[in-house]
């Protein structure tokens, strides 16, 4: 069984259509720090200084003057109960996964799906 396999149980709609994407190298200005109740550690709102898009941003690849450590896209992917989804990476509370027979990828709550388990 591949332990990959995620099924969501709780739909997800992004909130931003235009999301922030960013390059190894680039600088950001940061803003405040998430502070919800979800358990999303590790956020910072940041701004880009040339293209002027805006978007959560994970602390774990920024440095300390706001050059980004690697490439980065805030886009959060629709997803519906009952959809599977292959995991690829786990960061603060999401999943960066890609929907299985499909080319969408994006990132999900984490808490709006669960391990899939075959029968």
């Amino acid at each position: 069984m591949n332990n990959n396999i995620y099924i969501v149980t709780n739909n997800h709609t992004s909130n931003y259509p235009n999301p922030i994407k960013l390059t190894k190298g680039q600088t950001v200005d940061m803003g405040e720090r998430y502070t919800g109740n979800e358990n999303w550690d590790n956020w910072i709102y940041c701004y880009t200084v040339d293209s002027k898009l805006e978007g959560w941003v994970p602390e774990q690849i920024i440095d300390v003057r706001g050059k980004i450590l690697e490439d980065y896209i805030a886009k959060e992917l629709n997803v519906e109960i009952g959809e599977l989804l292959f995991k690829q990476k786990d960061l603060n509370g999401w999943f960066w996964v890609k929907k299985l027979n499909s080319s969408n990828e994006g990132w999900v709550p984490n808490e709006n799906v669960k391990l899939y388990k075959q029968e």
